[in-house]
């Protein structure tokens, strides 16, 4: 087998606490020799028992030493080491590895992540009542409170695609690093599944209850942070169901307005398109643009196109798409070009959907001040460039000779234009 390239790595967090390991491996390594595929088994511990490395070498695997004894060390040594093109993290401690590790190869192209679940149904979890319990609230909370749809978070049974969790770097070091791998990875637009899995406690229960229970809680503050800036791939897909009422309302308004304009009027080029429902919306033959990629990872789910590209050099033909839209974009970057690039792409006849804050309203200048008030952590302090009505009605439709055919407000602060540009 090539050296350089696995099809799989599978990846043991091993401690002396590991109980039937020589079994365990054995499962293991005949369970890949089924599969018919390129693996390496890497075993990832801290100052082990000569009897586990005896395991180790009676079941052809390698052995990595971890800096720490911590949890999260030993996972991210692993991977760092794995040289296969998907990673599967398993502990000893599963009721049936065999079946298990086939689902998960099964599902490897499912998402970037699949999770082995206990919450979900199917799974099942036999562990000390008080543990379970707790596990339970825990990941209630941290799904619930994230905004995330997966129920068992705490999970250490997962497949990643290599490229996704290779060059990942996290702050935790303990077990609270699987919640924090997969916030990281819904930053950057990637996708997850889970599937059910029959899991056995064999560790030091109590011990690790008091972990799942601190580090867990510490952990959840700066995650949530992190879950609700703008830096979160599905920040504007999140925001139509927002737990905070004037948010989801002006999602909801915005996509109502925009979806009734884009109707008939053909393909359509949405210019900075984040990761907003409207994407969903859009006609056949449309086109989803942005500059940020795990903006786009997301946005590859509603079905069309995507392309990366700036707002001020758009890949893209001379008029190319009878309808433009470029929503809450214009008021993130300098004025340089913006304008000319969107009537550059758009055809003769064709419509300019565009979107940004009325800086000449007392509305949105008193909505703004409360924005940073409430989500110090979203889009305000982003605004760099401030639009008024007057402004893009004198640059539209004075110099170019667009023809305004729609003016709708959001709460009087949100403008949202439909023009339609010059046939010759």
């Amino acid at each position: 087998m090539n050296k350089q390239f696995r099809e799989l790595s599978v990846i043991i967090p091993a401690s002396n606490q590991s109980e039937n390991l020589d079994a365990f491996l054995s499962q293991v390594h005949s369970t890949l020799i089924d599969l018919s595929i390129s693996f390496e088994i890497i075993i990832v511990g801290r100052q082990i028992r000569e009897s586990t490395r005896k395991s180790i070498r009676e079941n052809i695997c390698i052995f990595v030493e971890s800096p720490t004894a911590e949890y999260g060390d030993a996972t991210l040594s692993g991977i760092r080491q794995s040289i296969g093109k998907f990673i599967i993290i398993i502990e000893p401690g599963l009721a049936h590895p065999k079946t298990f590790l086939q689902e998960l190869w099964v599902n490897r192209e499912a998402a970037d992540v699949v999770i082995g679940s206990r919450y979900i149904s199917g799974g099942e979890a036999r562990m000390p009542f008080i543990r379970k319990v707790l596990s339970k609230i825990l990941n209630l909370l941290f799904s619930r409170g994230l905004d995330l749809d997966v129920r068992d978070m705490s999970s250490g049974f997962r497949l990643y695609k290599s490229h996704v969790v290779k060059n990942l770097t996290t702050n935790n070091k303990g077990f609270d690093v699987l919640q924090e791998i997969l916030v990281m990875l819904l930053l950057e637009g990637h996708s997850i599944n889970e599937i059910p899995i029959n899991y056995q406690s064999t560790d030091n229960a109590y011990g690790r209850m008091s972990q799942f229970g601190l580090a867990y809680l510490r952990t959840f503050s700066r995650l949530w942070k992190l879950r609700n800036s703008i830096a979160s791939a599905d920040y504007d897909a999140r925001a139509y169901n927002a737990m905070m009422p004037p948010q989801r309302y002006w999602q909801r308004k915005r996509y109502k307005h925009i979806t009734a304009m884009l109707k008939n009027k053909g393909k359509c080029l949405d210019v900075g398109c984040g990761s907003s429902r409207i994407i969903g919306a859009l006609p056949k033959g449309s086109i989803a643009l942005d500059i940020l990629i795990r903006k786009l990872r997301y946005a590859r789910r509603f079905g069309h196109p995507t392309v990366q590209g700036s707002i001020f050099d758009l890949p893209i033909p001379n008029e190319s798409f009878p309808c433009v839209l470029c929503s809450q974009v214009i008021e993130h970057v300098p004025r340089a070009n913006v304008l000319d690039e969107l009537d550059r792409v758009l055809q003769p006849g064709g419509f300019l959907i565009l979107g940004t804050p009325d800086y000449a309203k007392w509305q949105w200048n008193v909505i703004e001040w409360l924005y940073k008030l409430l989500l110090p952590q979203a889009y305000a302090d982003e605004h760099i460039t401030h639009y008024t009505n007057q402004e893009l009605h004198t640059e539209l439709v004075m110099k170019r000779g667009y023809k305004l055919e729609v003016t709708r407000y959001i709460l009087q602060g949100e403008l949202i234009l439909g023009l339609r540009k010059p046939s010759g």
